[in-house]
């Protein structure tokens, strides 16, 4: 069974460890945030509400609302919200406990939906997708972060980091979990979302030295970059039907 209740002891370790895989969250919202801004940008530049579904600790939440956006957050983890809250450098983020498949919010409520690093987490990814349709906005953009479902995937993500980065908690992933990119994009499909972009995440490799690997600690340096592979890390992004509002 996956291992969720992890993230109630992180405190503001989420913000400060590197002894942790919790680490490789923060390097990856480097990558992240900039990606899904240019393409706010591209396909809805008036966008002003932000939904951050499992949002954890408030990586991609706290820098989207300091850039200007009204920003909602929602985890199961009260501890991981109160850390979001605290890091919160504008004060200004609805932070809220509650259940993905149930998301607090009336029809349509948000022009933007964010799902990071969480459908992997769950047992019923397509009905978190389905809830996410639901509160957008006609023409609204749905972006989100996940793994891929193969033996090389579970070797980086699962293996590798088992075993070289410490306080790796046992079953924080599982490969059953993982959602191949032609899986969410379907449930994108059945939710009545178009799926518009589809990029890769890959470490920079020039970005740490190999002596890094065996310290048991992710490297201060580390950056991520989009790629063209989608064999381990991949992001995505899909639009609501309907005219935009």
């Amino acid at each position: 069974m996956i291992n969720n209740e992890i993230y109630e002891d992180y405190g503001d370790r989420w913000y400060t460890a590197y002894d942790d895989p919790i680490a490789l969250l923060r390097a990856e919202n480097e990558a992240k945030w900039p990606w899904v801004l240019e393409r706010i940008k591209k396909h809805s530049p008036s966008a002003q509400t932000l939904l951050d579904v499992g949002c954890g600790a408030g990586f991609l939440a706290n820098k989207m609302a300091s850039l200007g956006f009204k920003v909602s957050g929602v985890d199961l983890s009260a501890e991981s919200l109160r850390v979001a809250q605290k890091f919160d450098e504008t004060k200004s983020v609805n932070y809220q406990h509650a259940n993905a498949y149930e998301l607090p919010f009336a029809d349509e409520s948000f022009e933007v939906v964010v799902t990071m690093d969480f459908l992997e987490h769950v047992y019923h990814p397509e009905k978190i997708v389905a809830e996410c349709a639901r509160v957008l906005k006609p023409g609204g953009l749905f972006f989100y972060h996940t793994f891929n479902r193969n033996p090389l995937a579970e070797a980086v993500v699962i293996k590798f980091v088992e075993k070289f980065v410490k306080n790796t908690p046992p079953h924080m992933h599982l490969i059953e979990l993982f959602i191949r990119p032609i899986e969410l994009m379907q449930f994108c499909e059945d939710a009545g979302l178009e799926n518009l972009d589809v990029t890769g995440l890959r470490p920079v490799l020039t970005s740490f030295s190999l002596r890094d690997i065996f310290k048991g600690v992710v490297p201060k340096t580390l950056r991520f970059t989009t790629t063209e592979d989608l064999t381990i890390s991949y992001m995505g992004l899909a639009q609501k039907n309907g005219p935009l509002t």
